[in-house]
């Protein structure tokens, strides 16, 4: 019994804590206006504050990965530390915005706060509790680390309408105030998952010289293109899916739903918490944890392709059983999207094993980090450049645009299931049973 109670006080808790609390990322949608009119800046511009902050989050992921392998308290710190200080330091500059409206300052120090600073926490935060889940959960290890990383995808449905309730009780200056005041509910919650989180005292974690092979090393034990694979599976299943995600609002709209947009993307983003629970789950009973990927393709190929044939989206408004199918699309894509992510830190452990994983994991995060840079801005200019925008319902959107997309995301869907099958060989593991 203390066992078990040990595995959820060192690990799920602590994660869970750290991952509801940097998950609240994904909120950007509910304040990006109100932060742009603010502070007198286009919504366009201050939008590169949350590329910025999935790029780092990335790139630190991948660069500090070994400091999370060495030391998951200072991993831990850091993030506790940066996210809490990014989230503060946004706030004083929309406040600083707010005093001096169209100041370069503010939105540059909006880009370094939100995308720089906070970006790094959520690195490390992201990284620091899924070696240590694996470790406990040693025969559920899907299950553990999706259960971390659906508290990443729930922590938008859990904090948009906390947020959009300060935003709306807080009176004059509330979108500053609210950073302030979560900037130190948020250090409270992390604080005490780096207090919680250890590992097994079971577990010798290896030193340099016993490991023998550093990462790439590690890495290159089989074929690079089996990394490649994975790594390319990764980036493709991000890209596709922020591709329809940031134009999910406007779809919605397109289908005649706009006045449901709230309670869809409630819904949608709890398709992708349950995604990263249940594909991660269900991954546990497979040979070949490859498997997994191959379904979400699978799954997403078909739901978009028949999307594609029947004009869903141009089509849909008026149309039940349309709406019904543009609707089963977005809750895939978002379900695919989540489950991509649970599985890759137990997909690499099942090819590398646990001695370097941290790092491993953390040099493949940076196939979201190019991603947060190409998904969005790849259906903007699909949407910019192609169709034609009309009024419905007093809304301007781009059926035939949004539709579009959908031929760019098929094909790199298609690409992806090919890595599945072609390049990602099963471990070596599933080749002995």
């Amino acid at each position: 019994m203390k066992n078990n109670q040990n595995k959820w006080l060192s690990a799920a808790i602590p994660a869970l804590l750290l991952h509801c609390s940097i998950g609240t990322v994904y909120c950007w949608s509910i304040f990006s206006q109100e932060i742009a009119d603010y502070i007198g800046f286009s919504k366009g511009a201050t939008e590169w504050a949350f590329s910025f902050a999935i790029f780092f989050l990335g790139m630190s992921a991948a660069f500090l990965g070994n400091i999370v392998e060495k030391d998951i308290h200072k991993s831990s710190l850091i993030a506790s530390i940066c996210f809490a200080c990014g989230m503060a330091g946004t706030g004083f500059f929309i406040y600083y915005g707010g005093t001096h409206q169209h100041s370069p300052l503010a939105l540059i120090g909006i880009y370094v706060c939100y995308g720089f600073i906070m970006g790094i926490g959520l690195g490390t935060g992201y990284l620091s509790p899924v070696k240590t889940l694996m470790l406990w959960f040693e025969d559920r290890k899907g299950l553990a680390t999706g259960l971390a990383v659906a508290g990443f995808g729930a922590a938008k449905a859990i904090a948009s309408p906390i947020m959009q309730a300060m935003l709306d009780n807080l009176g004059d200056g509330g979108i500053y105030k609210m950073f302030l005041i979560l900037a130190v509910v948020y250090f409270l919650m992390m604080f005490a998952g780096h207090l919680l989180l250890k590992k097994p005292s079971t577990w010798h974690e290896p030193q340099k010289a016993e490991k023998g092979k550093g990462m790439m090393d590690v890495i290159k034990s089989r074929p690079v293109t089996n990394y490649i694979g994975i790594w390319l599976m990764f980036y493709i299943n991000i890209t596709c899916g922020l591709a329809l995600i940031s134009q999910e609002k406007m779809i919605v709209k397109c289908i005649g739903l706009a006045g449901a947009a709230g309670i869809i993307s409630t819904v949608s983003a709890i398709f992708n918490a349950g995604g990263r629970l249940g594909f991660s789950a269900w991954a546990d009973t497979m040979k070949d944890r490859n498997t997994i990927y191959k379904l979400i393709f699978i799954l997403s190929i078909a739901f978009t392709a028949i999307t594609i044939v029947t004009g869903g989206i141009k089509n849909g408004e008026g149309n039940m059983a349309l709406v019904v199918l543009v609707l089963g699309l977005i809750f895939v894509v978002n379900a695919g999207y989540g489950g991509g992510f649970s599985n890759v830190p137990t997909l690499l452990s099942d090819h590398y094993g646990m001695g370097n994983i941290s790092a491993i994991h953390g040099l493949t995060l940076s196939a979201w980090a190019i991603a947060g840079l190409t998904g969005n801005q790849m259906a903007n200019w699909i949407v910019d450049h192609t169709g034609e925008f009309m009024e419905v319902h007093g809304v301007s959107v781009n059926p035939a645009g949004y539709q579009n997309v959908l031929y760019v995301t098929i094909v790199l869907y298609i690409l992806a299931l090919l890595i599945s099958f072609f390049l990602v060989r099963p471990p070596k593991e599933a080749n002995t049973k």
